[in-house]
């Protein structure tokens, strides 16, 4: 793919960047800035960073195709990880004449990353963008675990256009379909319809309310360890800590807690794709937001440095088996726990009747299943994921 066709570099100099004497501990010195004059080995890279200023079925929320830009001059004068990492910044991609048109050169890009086994950073732009990033996985007919953290489900209906707040119908929708599970990260009851939340049950997606999230962050942890792809829509994000979204709400996450969530998506070491979304830098209080998406950024590549690759379960030795009955289980439950992190896992049995074959599936989850387990209850994300493997 000739990148130079898609892309507008980005320079520095015009994000008011200049030489000084801690220059070279900085970002700005260290990613690579995409030069289409140079010719480029994508596969050095590690994480590409794409701005996708496309606003247009942005609802309300026109001016978040100026968020990139905004969000680079935040970033680029934090300071480097403690670790190497090979970061290119490729630069705002050129927006097409229409929507759909910036939808399937998105969707090219980053399907020609992933192939490369580069992990893209998307830089929105409209919450749109994440269907864009899902047909980018359809493409390579790679089954994906979406995980979106959000306020709202964006589902819409069949007939309604795509939209940046609706457009999960049109993925859960689409013929094949390749999307394996969806999780949402931080909804709010009031701001999704009654018959949306049942729905969302009704196709055993997990869905997990912001309270119950910031009651015990770590549960987050083996949510996003489970997932392809995070798109996170800044208006998760409590107003008062990023007040940079037309759609954000008094409640919702607090920054840390944002960050530390960008942490966990980075060591897994499953994920392959991240996005940050819905960002308007003309609401934004003295950059509050677009230095607090700089900061999720720097988290989630401190996590990627960090990736413990111990989800490969090739030696027995490298963990501790648990099998617990349980009533009302046809089989015991399985647990795994990595003796490297702690980290644990439940075996689903996937059930081909018409070979009368039980394969297993390795699902994420926390000790707290595990404890449940032990106390005679089947846990509600073992069960979910029983129905979905096997429906």
């Amino acid at each position: 793919m000739d990148l130079s066709l898609y892309f507008d570099p980005v320079d520095l100099t015009s994000l008011g960047f200049e030489e000084s004497g801690n220059s070279a501990e900085l970002l700005a010195s260290s990613v690579l800035m995409y030069n289409p004059e140079a010719p480029l080995n994508i596969q050095e890279a590690q994480i590409a960073l794409m701005g996708v200023p496309e606003s247009r079925n942005s609802v309300n929320n026109s001016s978040c195709s100026l968020a990139p830009d905004e969000i680079r001059r935040q970033l680029y004068r934090l300071y480097c990880w403690n670790k190497n990492v090979r970061i290119i910044d490729l630069g705002n991609v050129r927006v097409g004449k229409s929507v759909e048109d910036t939808y399937e050169v998105v969707s090219d890009i980053i399907a020609y990353l992933l192939e490369n086994k580069v992990v893209p950073l998307i830089l929105g732009g409209g919450n749109d963008i994440a269907f864009a990033n899902y047909r980018a996985y359809e493409k390579l007919e790679q089954v994906v675990n979406l995980v979106s953290v959000d306020s709202c489900f964006d589902l819409g209906d069949e007939h309604q256009p795509i939209r940046s707040d609706a457009y999960l119908n049109k993925i859960v929708l689409q013929q094949p379909n390749f999307l394996l599970n969806y999780a949402n990260i931080g909804y709010q009851t009031y701001m999704n319809s009654q018959s949306s939340i049942k729905l969302m049950e009704e196709l055993f997606f997990e869905t997990y309310r912001v309270g119950s999230m910031r009651k015990d962050i770590e549960e987050v942890e083996p949510i996003v360890r489970n997932a392809d792809m995070v798109s996170i829509d800044i208006s998760a994000v409590r107003r008062p800590d990023a007040p940079g979204c037309p759609h954000g709400s008094s409640n919702g996450f607090y920054g840390e807690e944002i960050c530390q969530i960008a942490k966990y998506a980075g060591l897994s070491d499953k994920l392959s794709s991240f996005g940050i979304f819905e960002y308007d830098p003309t609401m934004d209080y003295c950059n509050q937001t677009s230095q607090l998406i700089a900061h999720i950024i720097w988290y989630f590549v401190e996590g990627f440095l960090n990736r413990p690759n111990d989800n490969q379960f090739k030696h027995k030795q490298d963990y501790r088996q648990y099998s617990i009955a349980v009533s009302g289980a046809l089989n015991e439950l399985v647990f795994f726990c990595s003796r490297k992190t702690g980290r644990w896992w439940m075996l689903i049995p996937m059930i081909n009747k018409e070979k009368d074959v039980v394969q297993n599936y390795y699902l994420p989850c926390s000790k707290r299943d595990y404890h449940l387990a032990c106390d005679d209850q089947i846990p509600d994300r073992w069960w979910k994921a029983y129905n979905k493997l096997n429906h």
